[in-house]
Formats: structure tokens, sequence, C-alpha cells
């Protein structure tokens, strides 16, 4: 009797031995794993914010810790590359649609900007505003068409080939035939620096940005890039309705994982993203950065990105737009 009690009691201690193990292995691994959201754009950036404001709910959602990994460099293709190349179902990517583009402007790129990723949601869509400055003598889209007809040498600056600044005022003229000549900066601090101090006459820029711009009379607004008025700033007209036929520019961004992602793993994130997405603090975060929540399906996002590969394509076809 004795004998047995002491193996039972030693077959106990075993099981509780190994359950103490596998749990403190499971805690040690959870602790170990990270989720690791990249931003091909330096700090500062849209998808830098999103990924921010996200980034602490997904952290608590899906029980794992999380880091933002800016990747920048390469108009994006740095950070968009690594998570083409990577393995690890722990990431998730946040771009801005303009990065369709990379294959118009660039030869020898080593991802499909398309298919190299695993699709996950539309996050956000947002306008950006055609502004003139406060010397210009010009109140609506006909007179700013008339007012580019009529003077010689006029240009209008963006932060570089390819942004959605530059592009979008090149499919105004195709749509319009408005005619104004290109200024690629380096960067959105010195257009807008020199658009602010009179040097260059005309832009796009960022509603959130232009609004209290326009506010302290340091620019005047003619329309925004969506079809439909910016639900957020009602009083501002799309260009469309002021006559540009079927303008539509609307600077979305989206989350994508590796290739090869699990649809249970993908089901997850997009879960998460989205209930996170309603979180009252994460909508007044997003509201002041002009931005309007909007998500999708994989499948619907997939066929956003074709959209805005074709139109792209066909705008810079036209205009033999180059990568600087």
């Amino acid at each position: 009797m004795v004998i047995l009690k002491r193996q039972f009691l030693k077959l106990f201690s075993i099981s509780v031995l190994t359950l103490l193990t596998s749990y403190f292995a499971y805690n040690a691994n959870a602790q170990q794993r990270i989720l690791k959201i990249v931003v091909p754009l330096t700090p500062g950036t849209t998808p830098d914010l999103i990924a921010r404001a996200l980034g602490p709910s997904l952290s608590q959602r899906l029980d794992i810790n999380y880091t933002v990994d800016n990747r920048a460099g390469a108009s994006s293709m740095i950070g968009m590359s690594y998570v083409a190349k990577s393995n690890d179902s722990n990431t998730l990517m946040v771009i801005p649609a303009t990065t369709v583009t990379l294959p118009f402007l660039y030869k020898n790129i080593d991802f499909d900007v398309i298919n190299g990723f695993t699709p996950i949601t539309q996050v956000t869509s947002t306008s950006f505003l055609l502004v003139v400055g406060p010397q210009v003598g010009v109140k609506n889209l006909s007179e700013f068409i008339a007012w580019t007809k009529n003077n010689k040498n006029l240009f209008y600056a963006s932060p570089g080939n390819g942004t959605h600044h530059h592009l979008s005022m090149e499919l105004l003229k195709q749509v319009t035939g408005a005619e104004i000549e290109h200024v690629a900066y380096k960067g959105s601090a010195p257009a807008f620096n020199d658009f602010l101090s009179s040097q260059i006459p005309a832009m796009f820029m960022p509603i959130q940005v232009a609004v209290p711009l326009g506010q302290a009379g340091k620019l005047k607004i003619i329309g925004g890039t969506l079809k439909e008025r910016h639900p957020n700033f009602p009083d501002i007209p799309s260009l469309h309705e002021l006559g540009a036929k079927d303008f539509n520019v609307d600077p979305w961004y989206s989350i994508w994982g590796p290739p090869n992602l699990s649809k249970s793993m993908v089901d997850s994130y997009r879960n998460a993203i989205i209930a996170s997405l309603n979180e009252p603090s994460i909508k007044e975060s997003f509201l002041k950065q002009g931005l309007i929540i909007k998500t999708s399906t994989p499948t619907e996002l997939v066929s956003l990105t074709r959209a805005e590969s074709a139109l792209w394509s066909r705008v810079i076809g036209l205009t033999n737009i180059k990568a600087e």
C-alpha cells in the first residue's frame, strides 16, 4: 500500500511538473511573440500615424506585444521588399494607395506590389485639396483653368514624383486641359514652405493641412479630390462637381500581411483591426487627421488596388512621368 502511494505521488508530481513546464513555456513564447507593424515610410507620415494609433489596441485584442517598424527608403520599396520576403505571420504592413505606381516608375522591383502580399483590409480614406496662394486671383475651378491657360510659366509644387500631390494635378490637367508645370521637391516641408511663401502659386495639399491654413487666410481652397464631398468637411465642393467630370482621387490606406498568410490569420487580424477602428479614441484621432474610416474584405482590397493601378498606369503613361 505504501509503495502504491509513493508511486501515485511520484506520478502526480511528474504531471504537475509537466503542466507547469508547459505553462511557463507557453507564456515565455507569448512574451517573445511580437506583432511587427511595418511602415515603409518615415515617422510622422499618415501610414505611421495609422500604425501607432492601431498598435496598442491590436496588441491587446490579439494578446501579443507590438512594435512599429519604420523601414523607409527607396520610395517605400525597402520596407515593402522586407515584408514580401518575410515568413513571419506576426507581421503587418500599412501602405498608401500610391505604392501601386512603383512598377510604372522603377525597374527591377523584387516584389509584386499586388500579388506579393496577403490582403487584409482597407482602413481609411481621405481627400486632397487643390489650393492656390492668396495672391492668385481665382475663386473656382473654371477660373483656375483659365488662369493656367492665360499665363505662361506657371508651376505647382509636390513633395516628389509619384506622390498623390503630383498625380492628382496631372490627372486634373488631363481631365480639364489646365496648363501648369510640375516642380518636385524632396518632401512635403520644402514644398509647403515655398508654396506658403508665394514662390509657387498652386498645389494639392492634404485636407487636414489645407483647411486650417485656409481659415487663417494663407491659401484659397478650390475643391477636393474625392468625387463626393468629404463627410467631415461638407462645405468644400469636389472638383468633380465643379466641372472636372469623373475626377476622383482617393488617397486611401490599407493593411497587408506577408505572402501566404492563412485564412484564419487574415480573419483574426481583420476582425481585430475593424474592432479597433470602432474605438472612440481612434475615431477621434483619425478625424483630426482628416481620415475617413473605411474597411473592406481582402477581395475588395485587391479589386480596389487593381483599379488604382489601372488609373495611374494610364496617367503616368500619358505624361511620361519618371522616377526621381
